[in-house]
């Protein structure tokens, strides 16, 4: 067993750029040159980045939906000694991305696994970066339910710090209706749209004023565009 242990490969779990290209470390380049394999959620998502950075390395697809077979067939690639990188469509793998339930099931099986995070962007962070609201402290709420949203609601209503969660453009109006009705139309929220992007967007104010500003987007583009993280 020690030597089977020996001869073992190493997961690396590498954050991506969320968004600009350029956003990704010397380190996180290094790795995916240097594994046998590219684990990624969507390989055409990852296949741009790979391709902007001329990184010829296989890929193969690990997603929510993956089965307990794929991971199976993961950990005995680590095994026979194959390096392996985990990425995600963008940001650090594992935060409200299905990377945990891997690592879960590798060490729930071989407890001696290696695994060492390569870090890098995350949207969370970017988002309070630059909200101006104080962040030593905060909850990440991660996406904001389609269903079952009162008890969402509560939460941030009771929330003793500032709080994060992602959004979707779909329902960003919606939701931010609902936050009037549950905490005050004077409420500060901060909105971030697309960071890193082309179309990078941030919103800042009471909730009343960042409503007028997503009426007027849906208004003039027909809906709201991009990605979204929101903090309160």
């Amino acid at each position: 067993m020690l030597q089977l242990y020996q001869m073992a490969g190493t997961l690396y779990i590498v954050a991506t750029p969320i968004g600009n290209l350029s956003d990704i470390s010397f380190r996180a380049l290094e790795i995916l040159k240097s594994v046998d394999l590219i684990l990624a959620e969507d390989t055409r998502q990852t296949g741009k980045l790979l391709m902007y950075y001329d990184i010829d390395i296989p890929t193969l697809s690990y997603h929510q939906h993956s089965s307990d077979s794929k991971k199976a067939e993961i950990l005995v690639q680590l095994l026979s000694g194959k390096n392996i990188a985990l990425v995600t469509d963008a940001g650090t793998p594992g935060v409200s991305d299905p990377g945990n339930e891997l690592i879960d099931y590798l060490l729930s099986k071989e407890p001696n696994t290696i695994i060492i995070p390569i870090p890098g962007p995350s949207s969370i962070t970017t988002a309070l970066s630059v909200s101006g609201f104080k962040a030593g402290e905060f909850t990440f709420l991660g996406y904001a339910p389609k269903k079952g949203r009162t008890k969402f609601l509560e939460e941030i209503k009771n929330a003793r710090r500032t709080v994060v969660f992602f959004e979707s453009p779909y329902r960003i109006v919606k939701l931010v209706d609902k936050l009037i009705n549950q905490l005050s139309e004077n409420k500060q929220i901060f909105i971030g749209q697309e960071l890193t992007k082309l179309h990078e967007r941030a919103l800042r104010g009471n909730l009343k004023e960042v409503k007028r500003e997503l009426e007027k987007e849906v208004k003039e583009l027909g809906r709201i565009k991009g990605e979204i993280v929101v903090v309160i």
